[in-house]
C-alpha cells in the first residue's frame, strides 16, 4: 500500500478455542508493519470472557505500551451487565486516556434494547470515547459447540441513534449479522461508522460506497483472528480511485480520532 494504513480493528492475547498466528503481540505488530500499517486500533480477546475488566484493560494498556512499538492505539472493554462498569468506563477515559471503547453484547448476554446499553452509550458520548461494537466475531458454523453465540441483534440502534447525535459509533465485523442490503437505515445515520472486515464479495467496497459516504468507511482486518491479506485484497479487488483509497486507510480514521482530542 503506498497510502499510510489505520487498521481500526486488531486483537491483542489470545482466542479462547485456538491460538492463531500472530497472537503475540511482538509478532503482530511486525506483519502490520511489513503491511504498511502505521497504527492499529486494539482491543483484546480478553474482554469477551474475562469477568475481571479493569484487568483486561490494564493488561491491555501495559502491553500496547511496552510492546505496540509506537503502532498500537488501545480500545477498552465495558461489560454493562457486570458491576461498577461505571468506573472501568472511567477508568478508560481518565486514567488511561484512551481514544475509545469496544462492545462485545453477545459475549456479555444482553441485546441492544437493554437500558445499560443505552446509558453505556450517553456515558461515553459525554466522555467524548468512540464506540466500537461488534456484532460478531466468527462465522457461527466454526463455533465451539459449548459456546453458541449468536451475532449481535441491531435493530434497536436506530432509535438509540436519534437520541445520541453526538456519538462515534464504528461498527465492527458487521456484515454477517447485518448484510450490506439491509444497512439503510443505520448508513443514514451521520454518526455511524462502517469497516470492512467482513464485507464479502466482489467489489465488496464499491458496493457498500454506494450505500455509505465515502469519509464513513474505514480500514479494517480483524487480525489475527482473520488472515490480514484477506483485508488487503479487499482493497486491491475494487475498483477504487486513489482519493478513497486514502479516505479509507488514513483519512477518515484521522478525522474521527481527532474528535477525541
Amino acid at each position: 500500500m503506498k497510502n499510510a494504513l489505520v487498521d481500526t480493528n486488531v486483537n491483542l492475547s489470545r482466542w479462547p478455542f485456538r491460538r492463531l498466528p500472530g497472537d503475540e503481540t511482538r509478532q503482530l505488530v511486525a506483519k502490520l508493519r511489513r503491511q504498511g500499517v502505521t497504527q492499529a486500533w486494539a482491543g483484546s480477546f480478553d474482554g469477551l470472557l474475562h469477568h475481571d475488566i479493569a484487568g483486561v484493560n490494564q493488561r491491555l494498556v501495559d502491553e500496547c505500551r511496552t510492546n505496540g512499538d509506537g503502532l498500537l492505539l488501545p480500545f477498552g472493554s465495558v461489560n454493562p451487565t457486570l458491576p461498577d462498569w461505571q468506573e472501568d468506563l472511567r477508568r478508560c477515559a481518565e486514567d488511561y486516556r484512551i481514544p475509545g471503547i469496544r462492545l462485545h453484547p453477545n459475549y456479555h448476554g444482553y441485546k441492544l434494547d437493554d437500558p445499560r446499553f443505552a446509558r453505556l452509550l450517553k456515558l461515553a458520548t459525554e466522555r467524548g470515547l468512540i464506540v466500537q461494537l461488534a456484532l460478531s466475531m466468527e462465522d457461527e458454523r466454526t463455533q465451539h459447540p459449548l459456546l453458541q453465540v449468536p451475532h449481535v441483534d441491531p435493530a434497536p440502534l436506530a432509535g438509540l441513534l436519534e437520541k445520541l447525535p453526538k456519538l462515534r459509533l464504528v461498527m465492527l465485523n458487521t456484515f454477517r449479522s447485518l448484510p450490506l442490503a439491509k444497512i439503510d437505515q443505520l448508513a443514514a445515520a451521520e454518526n455511524v461508522y462502517f469497516e470492512i472486515a467482513m464485507l464479502e464479495g466482489a467489489g465488496g467496497i464499491e458496493k457498500l460506497l454506494k450505500k455509505v459516504p465515502l469519509r464513513r468507511v474505514l480500514f479494517g482486518s480483524h487480525f489475527p483472528f482473520f488472515n490480514f491479506d484477506a483485508a488487503l485484497l479487499k482493497l486491491k479487488e475494487s475498483e477504487l480511485g486513489w482519493f478513497q483509497l486514502k479516505a479509507i486507510c488514513e483519512d477518515n480514521p484521522h478525522r474521527l480520532l481527532a474528535k477525541t482530542e
